[in-house]
C-alpha cells in the first residue's frame, strides 16, 4: 500500500469519531427533549456548540489528508 491509500485510510479512520460522538449528541438531545421539552431550546443550543466542536476534529483530518 502506497503512501496516499494509507492517507486514504486515514481519514476514514479519523472521520468514524466525530460522526459516533455526533450520533451520540443526537441520541441525548433526543432522550433530553423526550423527558423536557420546554428546554428543547436550550439543549439545541449546546448540541450545535458540540457537533460543531466535533465536525472541527473531521475537518482537521481531511486539511492533514490534504498535507500528506
Amino acid at each position: 500500500m502506497n503512501i496516499t491509500g494509507l492517507a486514504i485510510l486515514g481519514y476514514g479512520l479519523a472521520a468514524i469519531g466525530p460522526g459516533i460522538g455526533i450520533g451520540v449528541a443526537t441520541h441525548g438531545l433526543c432522550t433530553a427533549a423526550a423527558r423536557q421539552p420546554e428546554m428543547k431550546g436550550q439543549l439545541m443550543g449546546y448540541f450545535f456548540i458540540g457537533a460543531a466542536m466535533s465536525e472541527a476534529l473531521a475537518l482537521l483530518g481531511l486539511v492533514l489528508f490534504f498535507i500528506a
